[in-house]
């Protein structure tokens, strides 16, 4: 009988012993796996699909830009110049009379509206949000005018460089500039757009070329939302991914200290579809004190040299790769030698 109990109380230690070693192993397992998943999903936030596709782009800005002042013949038949060096180019129109505007015709209407010569404007200039105090012409017998040129939006084609596991974007590698103040555009949001090459102006020294595209601004061709223009190129999210990109197979990015000068290869839908090319990474400026101006490059390729004549105008963004890895993206051509031209590193963009 003793026997029997020592056997059974055996028994039960060897079968608690591998229900807990069992567990533990288990227990074990799922922390390797954890592990395993954690380090991959770090890996994942440094890979992303490479593009190279033309993109069409529209801005709106943040209110109402200022791009100037001018007279008004007023209805007494005298010259008036009443918002001279009160507003500047660059200002963006918020509200007239505290009443908020966001586009031009908020604005226009606005101004239609006024019973009276005294406007304030809300303005915001650089980081500050300033009311500035001016006069309305009357120049008819009901209407008035303010004497200030202004736009609301952008519109313009580029090359979308990289989409990321979040399905968020980044192109141009460079920013937006009004192109009569060359300030960075203060936007409020933004529509990309599916768009096709129609024509190619090629490159000549001292005339920078350019492509030219077809850009239909309906839903239809809504790709997805931009939501910030900075220096570094502009970025949103992408909603019909299987639209833009048709190869969505990923690749790891570059750090700078990485990037080395030699042969290289760039990505972008010169001829119809897109294309590698072969460039020559010429210099890597690693203390750049312009955020898209840390890579030099050359245009090597005797196809691209022959349908572009180089680095155009519409280019940029285009994904620049070397040794399997993505570095960069073209953003700026040299003038005066368009097979040559800048890049901006890809951590720059990604910080965005």
């Amino acid at each position: 009988m003793r026997r029997y109990w020592y056997r059974r109380i055996l028994i039960m230690v060897v079968v608690f012993c591998i229900a807990v070693g069992g567990g533990y192993y288990l227990i074990d397992s799922k922390k390797q796996m954890f592990r395993q998943e954690v380090s991959a999903s770090t890996s994942d936030e440094t890979m992303v699909i490479p593009g190279g596709m033309p993109i069409g782009i529209y801005l709106e800005t943040e209110g109402v830009m200022v791009l100037g002042t001018g007279e008004i013949t007023g209805i007494d038949g005298m010259k008036h110049e009443p918002s001279a060096h009160k507003v500047k180019a660059g200002d963006y129109i918020t509200a007239i009379n505290h009443q908020k505007i966001k586009d031009k015709s908020e604005l226009m209407e606005a101004v239609k509206l006024l019973d009276g010569d005294e406007v304030i404007l809300d303005i915001h200039r650089k980081d500050e949000d300033i009311e500035i105090k001016t006069q309305a012409v009357k120049f008819d017998a009901d209407e008035y005018k303010l004497g200030i040129w202004v736009r609301d939006n952008a519109q313009g084609l580029g090359t979308v460089t990289f989409l990321d596991a979040k399905s968020r974007f980044g192109a141009l590698g460079h920013g937006i500039h009004d192109i009569d103040t060359n300030e960075l555009l203060d936007i409020s949001g933004g529509t990309l757009y599916t768009t096709s090459i129609k024509d190619i102006q090629k490159g000549e020294d001292g005339i920078p070329g350019g492509m030219e595209g077809i850009i239909i601004y309906n839903n239809y061709n809504v790709l997805g939302s931009i939501t910030r223009n900075s220096e570094a190129g502009i970025f949103g999210t992408i909603d019909r991914i299987d639209a833009l990109f048709s190869d969505q197979t990923p690749v790891s990015t570059a750090a700078k200290e990485e990037i080395k000068e030699g042969p290289a290869i760039i990505r972008c839908a010169v001829e119809g579809k897109v294309k590698e090319y072969e460039v020559e990474i010429t210099g890597v400026d690693l203390g750049t004190s312009e955020v898209n101006k840390g890579i030099i490059l050359k245009v090597t390729d005797e196809k691209l040299l022959e349908v572009t004549g180089g680095i155009v105008q519409g280019m940029s963004g285009s994904p620049i790769l070397q040794d399997g890895k993505i570095v960069g993206a073209v953003t700026h051509v040299f003038v005066n030698n368009p097979t040559k031209g800048y890049g901006i590193f890809i951590e720059n963009m990604l910080k965005q």
